[in-house]
Order: C-alpha cells, then structure tokens, then sequence
C-alpha cells in the first residue's frame, strides 16, 4: 500500500488507517477473538497504521492492539494513540454509559496538563505492553465535546502546558509527532494558531458529505505543513448504507435534510456504477495535505470489504458531481454537542 509523510517529520503512514474504536466495544460488544481477527485483517490487507485511544472501551482497545502488534517487528507498524483523558479504577458494575458494552471497570478524567498528559503516555505504555508510540492525539479538546465555558479551561491548561509535554516528548524521540484527535474545525483552527502541530486526526468534517475544513483548516494546514488524517469518511454511516430508515449523521438520527442530499449523491453513485462508500473513502486521498484515512470496525468482513472497494480508483471528474449536495457543520453555540 502506499504511504504518504506526517507533516514535516519522516514519519510515513498507510493511506488507509485502522481506527480501533470498536473492538473497545462501541455500541455493541467486540469479543476478543473477533478484535484479533479484525487486526489481522487489517494487516492481511497491508494497512501499517493503527490508531487506538485510552478512552475506546477505557483501556481494553489499547490491551487488545498492544497485544496484536507486540510480536510484529518495530519498525513495521505505525502506532498513535491519545492523551486527554486519565483512566481511574471504579468498582465493577459501575462504569457509567459510554456507549461502550463491557469496557474495562474504570472511569474517565479530562487533563490537558503538562503532569496529566506524561501520566496518560505512561499509562498507555503499560496498557499497550509496547515501549513506542508514534504519534500522539490530543483527544476531544473543543467545544464540541465540553462546551464553550469547560473548554475555555481546557484549552488554556493545554496551551499553558500540555504543549510542552508534547514537545519534549518529541524532542527526546519518545514520540516522533503529535496533534489534535478531534471532531471540529474550530479548536483545531484556535491550536494552530499558537502551536505547530505535526498532524491532526479530524473525524467527519473533510468527508464527501460535510467540508467543513474545507475553506479555513485545509489551507492553514498547508501553510503550517501539518498533515490530516481523516476519521469519520461514512459521517457516521450513513455513507456507506445510503438514507436508510435509521441512518445515522455525526452520531445523532439523520434529519430530512440529509437523507435528502445523501440520497442525491447515492443516485450519482449509482449512475456511475460505483458504490457511495467508494466515492466516500476515496474522497479525502484526493488531497496531498490528507495523510490516511483512517476507517474503524470490528468486523473483518467490514474491513476486507472496504478494502475491495477502495482498490479500483474513481474517475476525478466523478466527485465534481456531489458538490451541490455536500454541506457545513453548523456553528457549535455555547454548548456540548455531544455528551
């Protein structure tokens, strides 16, 4: 597979990632067998970049990736994970409803701080059972996760400090990059502006559907010489199932709007002979600012099946034609968007 450089460090990625968000147990349970038949799928098909996070099942992604990469030479894989969040244990049974079935009995603190993100890197060494990282995320910093009072906070605590641990990780070769693991354009445009980021991992707003980064982020990137690697091309799904009854867009119940403008680009699609998801997980490549895009399930029938439908290239003038569908995520208010 082809790989493409992380911003201006020599770190090279897959085009295509393996996000492994669900074999923590999002939304339905990943047994552990099927998570380790998952990975290896991904590697049967020559993806080298494998994405995990504290937060993804509290701790059991990070044990399950740790455990598949630890025999398979250093220098063949690329392993990021995020910093952000502190795991605690809780007693078991009382784990809150984070949309993860049977996680690990722990809970989860935010700290953005210089002590806060050391401890979590060490802690994911631990749980990893590795002794390298690659690149590290700064996970779900934004309004669109705390709210414009909390974030506010946060984002003072990580700019006042939390750089730095970053940066001397880097300095010292622990980590060879680092960034933003986020699902909005704003934050990403308020941390470039005092701080160089080697790449962000931005989920669901450089996708065939939403452009969101299109206009301010992408050209910033380029100017800063950070690199993106995109999550979230299906926009929660429902780019790769079509306007179906129960469809989802951007974690929430799809509205009219969008199953309408979905609709649209599915009849495009069809016209070509293409699948949607095709066009959705090929979209974000076309840019040389894009990195990998990074896809996430906990099936290997799933991974093995994007992977044929990502392997015939589209014609460029195809994607002219979803243009007057797609659309912007909407300004994010005062609020969380998602709890």
């Amino acid at each position: 597979m082809k790989t493409r450089r992380i911003g201006k460090t020599g770190l090279e990625v897959t085009e295509i990632s393996f996000g492994a968000a669900a074999l923590g147990g999002l939304y339905r349970e990943c047994p552990r067998e099927q998570a380790m038949e998952t990975l290896q799928a991904a590697w049967d098909n020559d993806i080298r970049y494998f994405d995990v996070a504290p937060w993804y099942g509290l701790g059991l992604a990070e044990r399950r990736v740790g455990d598949f990469l630890r025999d398979k030479p250093e220098g063949d894989y690329v392993l990021s994970t995020k910093v952000g969040r502190l795991l605690r244990p809780v007693p078991t049974g009382t784990v809150p409803d984070y949309s993860y079935v049977n996680p690990l009995s722990f809970d989860a603190d935010y700290d953005y701080s210089y002590d806060g993100i050391m401890r979590s890197v060490e802690f994911s060494y631990a749980r990893l059972g590795l002794n390298r990282i690659d690149i590290l995320y700064v996970h779900d910093i934004g309004g669109y996760t705390h709210g414009a009072a909390k974030n506010a906070v946060h984002l003072k605590q990580f700019l006042d400090s939390g750089v730095k641990a970053l940066e001397e990780l880097r300095a010292s070769g622990a980590i060879s990059a680092f960034g933003l693991g986020v699902n909005e354009v704003p934050v990403c445009l308020d941390v470039l502006r005092h701080a160089d980021l080697d790449c962000i991992l931005l989920a669901g707003r450089y996708t065939l559907l939403d452009r969101s980064a299109e206009d301010e982020l992408l050209p910033l990137c380029r100017q800063k010489g950070t690199s993106l690697v995109v999550g979230g091309v299906f926009n929660s799904g429902i780019l790769a199932t079509g306007p179906v009854p129960g469809s989802h867009f951007d974690y929430m119940p799809a509205t009219d709007d969008v199953l309408a403008k979905v609709g649209a680009m599915e009849a495009i699609a069809k016209r070509h002979g293409v699948p949607l998801a095709a066009a959705a997980m090929q979209f974000p490549l076309r840019d040389p600012i894009i990195a990998s895009v990074l896809i996430g399930t906990a099936k290997p029938s799933s991974l093995t099946r994007n992977m044929e439908i990502v392997a015939s290239p589209l014609a460029d003038s195809i994607f002219a034609e979803f243009e007057p569908y797609t659309l912007i995520a909407p300004p994010l208010g005062t609020e969380a968007v998602r709890v």
